[in-house]
């Protein structure tokens, strides 16, 4: 056979092959493929994209009637209205839970955190029903004196005063993990006096054991007794 001969059949050939038909299987042009590392690290959520703010512990309590008094708003001054005794209620949890409020920073979460705790510190038998969870308190407290907001900070200084009214000496205990806070602040011209005065208060509930606790912490605090 000819080159020519044997050229014309190959042509032949080639134009007797048909092409096969694409996939319905096969991805369309232009779309991405999936690889394999997707099924192992899949897609998350964006971590800029806007998401509605979770609310606080104590506001979620609040909001879903965990604490058992709300606000009363009135035209001079707010009061709360206790759904029912307040020496009636257990402390553990809500001495608690109130302790924890006062790290809020939103009406009306404020106002009832800081009444709540407050107004419950004055019921017959305090005392007897606080210790048992002072540990506790004392620890929500802190987190309301590191607080960098400094309404949270005064609302935690008030608070531990008012605890350390009712349950005394039985604070002196908890008196160094609490003082650290104050002896910054008493570095700032704002809460100088404040915290010179809770100091104070502490001393005198406390008694003499409080004295050398504030003063390991606070060299040079004056003892109201010199």
């Amino acid at each position: 056979m000819s080159a020519s001969s044997r050229a014309q059949s190959r042509s032949a050939l080639t134009r007797g092959k048909t092409t096969p038909a694409p996939s319905a299987s096969a991805a369309p042009v232009g779309a991405s493929r999936a690889k394999p590392s997707d099924k192992l690290n899949p897609k998350t959520i964006d971590p800029f994209a806007d998401t509605p703010r979770s609310s606080s512990p104590f506001a979620a309590i609040y909001s879903k009637g965990g604490i058992p008094c709300r606000l009363v708003h009135g035209s001079v001054k707010h009061r709360l209205q206790w759904e029912r005794p307040p020496e009636s209620i257990p402390f553990d949890p809500l001495l608690i839970t109130l302790a924890e409020g006062l790290k809020e920073t939103k009406h009306p979460y404020t106002f009832v955190s800081q009444e709540g705790f407050k107004e419950l510190l004055m019921v017959p038998g305090a005392a007897d029903k606080a210790l048992p969870i002072l540990p506790k308190v004392a620890a929500a407290l802190k987190g309301a004196l590191v607080h960098a907001d400094g309404g949270v900070f005064e609302r935690g200084l008030n608070g531990l005063v008012q605890l350390s009214a009712v349950v005394g000496p039985a604070l002196n205990i908890h008196l160094k993990n609490l003082l650290t806070s104050l002896s910054k602040r008493l570095m700032e011209k704002k809460y100088k006096d404040g915290v010179t005065s809770a100091l104070q208060n502490l001393e005198q509930y406390g008694g003499k054991e409080s004295l050398g606790i504030i003063k390991s912490k606070i060299p040079t605090y004056c003892s109201i007794y010199s």
